[in-house]
């Protein structure tokens, strides 16, 4: 069975026209997530889900979902404020959303197969989709928490405008993930990588090979009834019920699982070179990157 690709577009809304999720960075208008659905066709995924708001829907089906019907199957899940479980209810006066783990959960009445989730506005390069593709379409039928992440190269994914946020990851000798640390200070400083420690004062050195997650994982469905019941005890603690910001991060429930015994992660090491706009400085550098990208014959002139 073909893996299926998880499209986190959430975040998308009436105001597309400013959003960088949609901005043409690519010489023909091309989207980021133009490219990730390209490269994931070619990767051997057999359908795409994209989780958005329900108030998007007639836009996002007319502007985005368009271009890549006769392509590839797609569906379309929703992510809400009010998507609670029975016996909870939204804490008074809270309007941000639950965070990524919650938007994953929606695609739990459309998926029933191995499923990489990714962010739409990240563009992740050819080789990441080529590793993931292979993990999930290679596991065991009814193959139950095996799971993995991309761990791309923290020099491979470094923005020249400014300093970024990465979460740092640490592994055992089967590449097996053991924990994730966020480092939300990191820049290359005379040809070396380094983030700043917990004291705020402190440049850690790293070397260019470390990995790092860009919230690209792999899942199986059983992922969905982990996240179903953590997030019980998530919205149980009283912390999340009183913070109105608090969020339910992809991150901490598998390192739950991990730390539960559930299940286990491995990071997929990748060759590919992760961009986006981080900073608006980042834009022609990055419109730059695709033309480039589409002279050396990577991608097509018409890619839908």
């Amino acid at each position: 069975m073909k893996p299926t690709l998880f499209l986190l577009a959430a975040g998308m809304g009436s105001r597309y026209g400013g959003l960088k999720q949609l901005d043409g960075l690519g010489p023909h208008g091309e989207t980021i997530m133009d490219y990730s659905i390209y490269d994931a066709i070619n990767a051997g995924f057999g359908k795409l889900v994209f989780v958005i708001r329900k108030d998007f829907e007639d836009d996002f089906r007319r502007i985005v979902l368009s271009k890549y019907e006769g392509h590839i199957p797609c569906e379309v899940v929703f992510q809400s404020l009010d998507a609670l479980p029975e016996g909870f209810t939204v804490p008074e006066g809270r309007t941000k959303p639950w965070g990524t783990n919650h938007a994953v959960m929606m695609g739990e009445c459309a998926i029933n197969e191995p499923f990489a989730v990714l962010n739409c506005d990240d563009f992740y390069d050819r080789d990441s989709f080529r590793v993931m593709g292979k993990f999930l379409s290679e596991l065991p039928e009814g193959s139950t928490g095996k799971y993995a992440m991309v761990g791309f190269r923290v020099g491979n994914t470094l923005s020249e405008s400014g300093t970024v946020s990465r979460g740092v990851c640490e592994t055992n000798d089967q590449k097996l993930l053991t924990s994730v640390v966020e480092r939300t200070k990191i820049q290359r400083f005379d040809g070396v990588v380094k983030y700043l420690d917990d004291d705020g004062e402190t440049w850690v050195s790293i070397p260019d090979t470390t990995p790092v997650s860009m919230n690209f994982w792999g899942f199986t469905p059983d992922y969905f009834a982990y996240s179903r019941e953590y997030f019980k005890t998530f919205l149980s603690d009283p912390k999340n019920q009183e913070n109105l910001k608090s969020e339910f991060f992809i991150p901490l429930m598998v390192d739950t699982l991990i730390r539960r015994g559930d299940a286990t992660c491995e990071v997929l090491d990748t060759t590919s070179r992760w961009f986006g706009v981080t900073y608006p400085e980042d834009r022609p550098e990055v419109v730059e990157k695709f033309k480039k990208l589409h002279e050396d014959g990577i991608y097509p002139d018409k890619m839908f």
